[in-house]
C-alpha cells in the first residue's frame, strides 16, 4: 500500500486514523443522551409529556455551523503551514468540546460549545485527509475510505459503552472525560510524530505546466455539492432515527445505532475491496445514494419497528459507508496541488448540510411533534435524489478529467 520509505509514517497514520474513531464518538454522543442534555439545559416538556430535545439538536446543528466558519482557513493552514498544525488544532479543539459540554449548563453554552465541535472537525479533515493519501499514495481512494472506517467503528462500540457505563450506574459524563484525555494524548503524539512533507503547489506546476491549478468546471462544482447532498443523507438518519423508532415501536431505538454502524463498516471494508478490484469512485457516488432513496421509501411507507433495523443497516451501508470520503477523494482529483483546499471545499458543503437540515430538522421536530419524524424522512428522500443527479453529472462529465492522486512522500 505504500513504499519502504512511508513505513516510518505508519505510527502518525495510527494516530491520525484514532483522532477520528473519538471524531465519530463527538459526532454521534450528544444524539444518545439528547434528553439528559436537554434536561440539563432547562427544556420543557412538549404537550405529549416528553421532554422537548430540539434545543440538542439545534446544538448538534451548530457543529456544521463551526465547521462552515472554519474551512476558509483550515484547508490553507494544511497547505501553507502544515497538516501537522491543522491535526493539532482539530484535536485539542476535540479535547476542549469533551470537557466543555459537560460542565455548561444554558444552551447559548451548549450552542458555543457545539460550534468549537465543528471548527475542531475542519482542522483535523484538512489534516487527516490529505495526510493519510500522501501517507498511502498507491490507494489514496481506499486511505481515505478508511478514515470513514474509523468513525463507524467508533459509533459501533458507542452503544456497547453506554450500556457498560448504565451497568456501572455511572454519569454518562465519564465518556466525555475519557474521551477528552484521549485526544489530550493524540494531541501529544501528532507534534511529535514525523509527517510526509508536502510537495508545493509551486513545484508541481512548472513540471506539469499543461496541467491547471484548479478546475472548477460544472463536474468539479457537483463533486463538491455531494458533500453536501451525502453528509445531509446520513447525519438527518444518525440524529433524527431514534425518534422514528419510538414512533414506530421500538422501546429501545438506541439498537438502531449498532445496525447503522454496522453498516457503514460492513459497506468501508466491501468498497475499499471493490475500488481496489476496479469499481470507479463515480460509481459508488451513483449506486450507494440509489440504495439510500429506496431503502428511505420503505421506511416511510412500512411502519414497522423491522423495516427500521433493515433500514438502519442499509442506511449505514449506502449513505454512512464512505460517500462523503470518495466525493472528496474525486474533488482533490479535479485540485492536484491544493489538496487541503479541496478538501476544505468539500466540507464546506457538508458543513452547510450539517447546520442547514438538522436547523430544518429541529423546527420540524418543535412544531409538529409526533409527525416530525416522517416528514424528516420525505426531506432526505429529496436531498438524496439530488445527490444521485450530482453524480451523474460527475459521472459523465468529469471522471476522465479526475484522477485521485496520492503524493509520493519525500524523505
Amino acid at each position: 500500500m505504500a513504499t519502504n520509505s512511508n513505513k516510518k509514517y505508519y505510527i502518525t497514520a495510527f494516530a491520525l486514523y484514532f483522532a477520528y474513531f473519538i471524531l465519530g464518538i463527538a459526532s454521534s454522543i450528544m444524539g444518545q443522551y439528547k434528553t439528559a442534555f436537554a434536561k440539563a439545559w432547562g427544556a420543557g416538556t412538549l404537550a405529549n409529556g416528553t421532554v422537548d430535545v430540539s434545543m440538542v439538536v439545534s446544538v448538534i446543528a451548530a457543529y456544521g455551523l463551526g465547521r462552515l466558519i472554519a474551512y476558509p482557513f483550515a484547508g490553507p493552514v494544511s497547505d501553507k503551514i502544515g497538516r501537522r498544525i491543522s491535526g493539532f488544532i482539530g484535536i485539542s479543539l476535540y479535547a476542549v468540546f469533551f470537557f466543555c459540554m459537560i460542565s455548561v449548563h444554558s444552551l447559548w453554552w451548549a450552542y458555543a460549545i457545539g460550534i468549537v465541535n465543528g471548527i475542531a472537525n475542519s482542522f483535523l479533515d484538512t489534516c487527516v485527509s490529505p495526510s493519510v493519501m500522501e501517507i498511502f499514495p498507491k490507494s489514496a481512494s481506499i486511505a481515505n475510505l478508511f478514515t470513514k472506517f474509523a468513525i463507524t467503528l467508533a459509533q459501533f462500540i458507542l452503544p456497547f459503552v453506554i450500556g457498560l457505563v448504565a451497568s456501572a450506574q455511572l454519569s454518562y459524563q465519564v465518556i466525555f472525560i475519557g474521551c477528552g484525555i484521549l485526544m489530550i494524548i493524540d494531541a501529544i503524539l501528532i507534534l511529535i510524530l514525523p509527517f510526509p512533507a508536502q510537495k508545493s503547489a509551486t513545484t508541481t506546476t512548472k513540471t506539469t505546466d499543461s496541467q491547471p491549478k484548479h478546475r472548477f468546471s460544472p463536474a468539479a462544482i457537483a463533486s463538491i455539492l455531494i458533500g453536501f447532498t451525502s453528509s445531509a443523507t446520513f447525519m438527518i438518519w444518525l440524529n433524527c432515527n431514534q425518534e422514528l423508532g419510538l414512533s414506530y415501536g421500538i422501546k429501545n431505538p438506541s439498537t438502531l445505532q449498532s445496525f447503522y454502524a454496522v453498516g457503514a463498516t460492513v459497506a468501508v471494508l466491501l468498497t475499499a475491496q471493490f475500488i481496489h478490484m476496479g469499481l470507479k469512485e463515480t460509481t459508488v457516488l451513483i449506486l450507494y445514494p440509489s440504495i439510500s432513496i429506496i431503502m428511505l421509501l420503505l421506511c416511510y411507507f412500512i411502519e414497522q419497528p423491522i423495516i427500521l433495523y433493515i433500514g438502519s443497516f442499509v442506511i449505514g451501508y449506502a449513505a454512512a459507508g464512505g460517500v462523503l470520503q470518495l466525493a472528496t477523494s474525486t474533488t482533490i482529483g479535479f485540485f492536484p496541488d491544493s489538496k487541503g483546499l479541496a478538501t476544505s471545499l468539500v466540507m464546506i458543503a457538508s458543513s452547510i448540510a450539517n447546520y442547514v437540515v438538522l436547523s430544518v430538522a429541529a423546527y420540524l421536530t418543535k412544531v409538529t411533534g409526533t409527525g416530525a419524524p416522517r416528514m424528516i424522512i420525505l426531506m432526505n428522500i429529496v436531498i438524496t435524489l439530488v445527490g444521485v443527479g450530482l453524480a451523474i453529472i460527475v459521472k459523465r462529465h468529469g471522471a476522465s478529467a479526475a484522477t485521485v492522486p496520492g503524493v509520493e512522500a519525500e524523505s
